[in-house]
């Protein structure tokens, strides 16, 4: 139960260390998009590779081949779905959503934040991660499409262009 001898041992090393080695390969030939700040199909990438990477060292009826390939299959198609979303709005907007307005002008927007299932403590955390004290000050806080927090402080209307992706702000 705790040791079956060496092999399984000297297995999984060999294994962990040949695995880790090709997917560090493998995620700098996918390029830094990769490695950005994750979004859901990115978060899904990285658990379905640990997983798969985790199966193929401990898993006797897996090579390390059949589990490389398999991580493989994952990255051509996650670089495939960053080159398309780089490419196609619509696809951005598929695969990523849309950022959230979550306060305008000092306001929370209530409805929106229940939908998000975010509070108000949530966005009084990011407002002062910014040191603003006064939310009177705060033009808008928008939800990223990876879940960050965005404080825009106020500013004339002609420097608010970094809203003009969010439903709502304009």
């Amino acid at each position: 139960m705790f040791f079956d001898g060496w092999d399984g041992v000297v297995r999984s090393a060999v294994l962990a260390a040949a695995g880790y080695v090709a997917l560090l390969f493998m995620l700098r030939v996918s390029r830094k998009r990769t490695l950005a700040q994750m979004n859901a199909y990115d978060f899904l990438y990285v658990v379905i590779v640990g997983e798969l990477l985790a199966i193929t060292v401990l898993d006797h009826e897996v090579s390390l081949t059949e589990g490389l390939v398999a991580i493989a299959v994952l990255m051509v198609i996650q670089v495939f779905i960053s080159w398309l979303t780089a490419r196609s709005a619509t696809a951005e907007r598929i695969v990523n959503g849309e950022p959230t307005l979550l306060m305008r002008r000092g306001r929370f927007l209530s409805e929106t934040m229940k939908k998000q299932r975010v509070t108000e403590e949530d966005v009084l955390s990011a407002v002062r991660e910014e040191g603003v004290a006064d939310l009177e000050q705060v033009e808008a806080v928008v939800l990223e499409t990876n879940g960050a927090f965005s404080v825009i402080h106020i500013g004339k209307p002609a420097q608010l262009s970094s809203l003009r992706d969010v439903p709502g702000a304009s």
